[in-house]
C-alpha cells in the first residue's frame, strides 16, 4: 500500500528524474544541431575525439604536400620552356651550319652566317641560366636532383635534373666552325646535341606527369581523410531534428507529470475534512 505523505512525494521525485533526463538529452541534440556535430569534444566520446583530430591534423598536413609538389610541377615547367627554347635555337643552329657549308659561297656570306651561329650558341647558355623558378633550377646542372615531399610522414620524390647547358648537351664551350668543311662536320655535332637535349626533356616531362598524379591522389587521399572524419563526428540533422521533436513533446508532457504529482498531496487534505 502507498504511503500517504506531506513530507515525501516519491512520484514528483521520479517525475523530476524523468523531467531532467529528457532536459539533459535536449540539451544534447540543441548542441548538436546548433555545432552540427554529434562529437564536438573529447566529453562526448573520447576515442572518437582523439581519432578524428588525428586525422584531420593529416589531412591538414597534406597541404604542404600539395605545395611542395605544385612548386616542383613549376619548377619542371620553367626547366621545359628553356628546352623548347634550346631546342629551337639548335635547330636554327643546324640550319646555319648546313648553309654555311655550302662551298659556293662568299667570304662576306660565310661569317654572317657563323655569326648567326655564334649568336644563337650564345642564347642557349642564357635560356639554361634563367631556367630558374624559386631560386632553383633543374636544367643549370647546378644540383643533381631535387626532392619534393609525397606524404605527410615527410617522404619525398625525387626528380633528376637534366642539364640543358652547352656542357650538358655535348657542345664544346665555344662550338663554332672556321671553314665549310668544319660547319659540315658541326650538322652531326648538332644532330646529337639535339637528340640529347630532347631525351632530357622526355625525361622532365615524366617526371612532371609523375608529380601530377602524386598531386591527384593527394588531393583524392585529402578528400577522403575529410570525408572520415566527418562521419565519425559529423551529426545526422535529418535525425536529430525528428529527435528533437520528440524530446520537446517528452519535455511538455515530463512538465504536466511533475505537475500532477506535486499536486497529489493535497488530496491529503480531504481526509481531514
Amino acid at each position: 500500500m502507498a504511503l500517504n505523505s506531506i513530507n515525501t512525494n516519491s512520484g514528483a521525485m521520479i517525475a523530476l528524474q524523468n523531467l531532467n533526463a529528457t532536459n539533459a538529452e535536449l540539451g544534447t541534440v540543441q548542441q548538436r544541431i546548433n555545432t552540427g556535430k554529434k562529437v564536438g569534444s573529447a566529453k562526448d566520446n573520447g576515442a572518437v575525439w582523439a581519432m578524428s583530430k588525428t586525422q584531420s591534423a593529416n589531412a591538414q598536413s597534406l597541404n604542404s604536400v600539395k605545395d611542395s609538389l605544385q612548386r616542383g610541377q613549376s619548377t619542371i615547367d620553367v626547366a621545359l620552356a628553356a628546352g623548347d627554347t634550346i631546342t629551337d635555337l639548335l635547330g636554327k643552329m643546324k640550319e646555319k651550319a648546313l648553309a654555311a657549308s655550302d662551298t659556293s659561297l662568299n667570304t662576306a656570306s660565310f661569317n654572317a652566317l657563323k655569326s648567326d651561329f655564334d649568336s644563337l650558341y650564345k642564347q642557349i647558355t642564357k635560356a639554361a641560366t634563367n631556367s630558374k623558378f624559386n631560386g632553383a633550377s633543374l636544367a643549370t646542372g647546378s644540383v643533381a636532383s631535387m626532392v619534393f615531399l609525397a606524404n605527410s610522414d615527410g617522404s619525398g620524390l625525387t626528380v633528376t635534373a637534366q642539364t640543358l647547358t652547352v656542357g650538358g648537351l655535348g657542345l664544346s664551350a665555344t662550338p663554332t666552325f672556321a671553314s665549310a668543311s668544319a660547319a659540315k662536320t658541326m650538322i652531326a655535332t648538332i644532330d646529337k646535341a639535339i637528340g640529347t637535349a630532347t631525351n632530357k626533356l622526355a625525361a622532365l616531362g615524366t617526371a612532371s606527369i609523375g608529380l601530377d598524379t602524386h598531386l591527384t591522389f593527394i588531393g583524392k587521399l585529402q578528400d577522403s581523410l575529410d570525408a572520415g572524419v566527418g562521419n565519425l563526428v559529423d551529426a545526422d540533422l535529418a535525425k536529430e531534428s525528428a529527435k528533437l521533436q520528440s524530446l520537446q513533446t517528452k519535455q511538455q508532457l515530463g512538465i504536466q507529470a511533475l505537475s500532477i504529482a506535486n499536486s497529489s498531496s493535497s488530496s491529503i487534505l480531504s481526509l481531514f475534512r
